[in-house]
């Protein structure tokens, strides 16, 4: 049954995924307000900003981008962000379509389905505001005693194809660590093989596809879900210092495996994590302070 849902109804032969090399330069951008970049889907594709240390601007090479044009800029919730993955790839870049697999976001097109699936199922479904930072969206409950997992799974399948269907290379998702929440703040108790089973679930969904597949945070997983993904993504390691602290394996399976770390932080500078950054291979970004993920700022380590 899990392979049946992770499948999400693909192709029998997908393309072969692209696979992002390591040490590549990254942008994360999910938002935008920028009406002159109507034509780019809201994406600033021609952005060239300073490394830290100094010197000639440098161009990402990946655009991790929203699956959906940001609605200022399209004036909805439902234009899949084809525009900018075409303005990417004319840039000879490559786009990962960014999905949240482990929350239900209230201004998404198809959010009522998880409304709808809570009330009839006895709320099981729909748990507690994700943070004060972001009210708008709510922790899923992975657990599938009435199904939950196997509906979110069919929701995430649908818009995987939709990532695919407009040509991204490869997919993100998003909170997928919920296992690692005390119970209080996501509402479920979900266990970390319950994660597992869901995380795995999610790169067969990609692969299906034909697209490559990211591994958002969950470094305590990591020795067993590396095999499964493409490369990671990672917010905030540095700060917490996870992907420099023994015996904290951090990333060093993807970078043993030639797989690249794409890495961003919000609240410390460039001088604190850039040259741990740099050292380890890790393909590091600074971005606003206030987590807000528009063009600028964009401070890239190298």
């Amino acid at each position: 049954m899990l392979a049946l849902a992770a499948g999400g109804g693909a192709a029998a032969a997908p393309a072969q995924s692209w696979e992002p090399p390591a040490g590549a330069r990254w942008q994360y951008q999910l938002e935008s307000s920028d009406k002159s970049l109507k034509s780019t889907g809201g994406i600033d594709v021609n952005i060239c900003q300073p490394p830290a240390g100094g010197g000639r601007c440098v161009r990402p090479q990946v655009f991790d981008i929203d699956l959906y044009e940001d609605g200022q800029v399209s004036g909805n919730d439902h234009t899949v962000n084809t525009a900018a993955v075409n303005a990417i790839h004319r840039r000879g870049g490559h786009a990962v379509c960014y999905l949240s697999a482990g929350t239900a976001e209230n201004f998404r097109p198809d959010y009522d389905k998880y409304v709808q699936f809570d009330r009839t199922h006895g709320h099981s479904l729909i748990g507690k505001p994700f943070s004060g930072r972001f009210p708008n969206e709510y922790w899923l409950n992975l657990n599938n005693n009435r199904g939950q997992r196997d509906f979110i799974l069919r929701q995430l399948a649908a818009r995987t194809r939709k990532c695919a269907n407009a040509g991204f290379d490869a997919v993100e998702f998003d909170n997928v660590e919920t296992y690692a929440q005390p119970t209080r703040v996501t509402g479920w108790h979900v266990s970390a093989h319950t994660q597992l089973i869901f995380n795995t679930a999610l790169a067969k969904m990609a692969h299906a596809n034909g697209l490559s597949v990211g591994l958002k945070n969950d470094l305590g997983q990591v020795p067993r879900l590396e095999p499964e993904f493409d490369f990671a993504v990672n917010e905030q390691c540095f700060q917490y210092h996870e992907c420099t602290n023994n015996p904290s394996p951090g990333y060093k399976a993807f970078l043993r495996d030639s797989k690249p770390v794409f890495q961003v932080e919000y609240r410390i500078p460039p001088s604190s994590f850039c040259s741990d950054a740099n050292r380890l291979g890790i393909s590091s970004i600074k971005k606003a302070k206030n987590f807000s993920l528009n063009a600028k700022p964009l401070t890239p380590c190298r």
